[in-house]
């Protein structure tokens, strides 16, 4: 039996600047969390074997040239894809935040379950860079594993990004919007439509669950001193709804790892 002690790998350089508040909620979440830039992995790709879990956050990779995540997603795809799929195929956990959602779309690692048609996201109905809260909603039947429905409600996270509309590459196809919401891997949904996404859909994840994607930003809501509704007698380090992701993935490591 090994001795639980999660491992995590938070992706940056290049553009990512969510590394550090990233880390810091998975650290307080119970795991070891270690920063690594990118052309590091790249000279030495197999340190990927040494974390159990994986976490690509927020940020403008690449200035979003050439459409956001892109150029990062090509540049993982040429040196790091085969690391990628050996980390998915031992059933680590990964977590993409906003850009790192943008990122993991790219790499193909989300894509709709049934009809197997990719999915993408698209700039903002809007045409607009949205900077606010957004309100959320928990799917109910979702299949993801760092998400525990019942215990998580009233939702609201801060949304920054100017690409955040989900959509098939073939438009709003309704058949893709219910074969996601049959197959459970839709996870959030927005409660109002703040960008065009298809179903307004905010975040979705693989078909085993442990893939997961989203566009608001959990780790920037982690305490009670960044929350949207902030009252005179909380805590500022009081744990506020964006540590329920963090929280719930760790304890399933710990119970997965306990096994091995």
């Amino acid at each position: 039996m090994r001795d639980v002690n999660i491992r995590a790998l938070v992706l940056f350089g290049d553009g990512i600047n969510c590394e550090r508040e990233t880390a810091l909620a998975l650290t307080h979440s119970g795991a070891e969390a270690r920063v690594i830039h990118i052309n590091d992995l790249l000279a030495e790709p197999k340190l990927m074997r040494n974390y159990d879990l994986l976490a690509i956050p927020g940020g403008f990779s690449f200035g979003d040239e050439l459409g956001s995540g892109k150029l990062l997603s090509l540049k993982i795809k040429k040196g790091l894809m085969s690391e990628f799929e050996y980390f998915v195929k031992e059933r680590k956990p990964i977590i993409g935040i906003c850009n790192g959602f943008q990122v993991l779309v790219k790499l193909g690692l989300l894509r709709e379950s049934k009809s197997g048609e990719r999915l993408s996201l698209m700039a903002n109905e809007s045409g607009s860079f949205i900077n606010s809260w957004a309100d959320l909603i928990v799917e109910e039947n979702t299949k993801c594993k760092w998400i525990n429905a019942k215990k998580l409600s009233g939702l609201s996270l801060p949304i920054r990004h100017g690409e955040g509309n989900l959509t098939a590459r073939q438009g709003m196809n309704p058949d893709v919007l219910k074969s996601l919401e049959e197959s459970g891997n839709i996870v959030l949904r927005y409660k109002e439509d703040v960008n065009g996404s298809l179903g307004q859909i905010a975040g979705i994840c693989s078909d085993d669950g442990l893939i997961f994607g989203l566009m608001p930003h959990p780790e920037a809501n982690y305490f009670k001193a960044t929350s949207k509704r902030q009252h005179i007698n909380d805590s500022p380090f009081e744990k506020d709804s964006g540590a329920h992701f963090f929280d719930t993935i760790i304890d399933y490591l710990k119970r997965e790892l306990d096994h091995v």
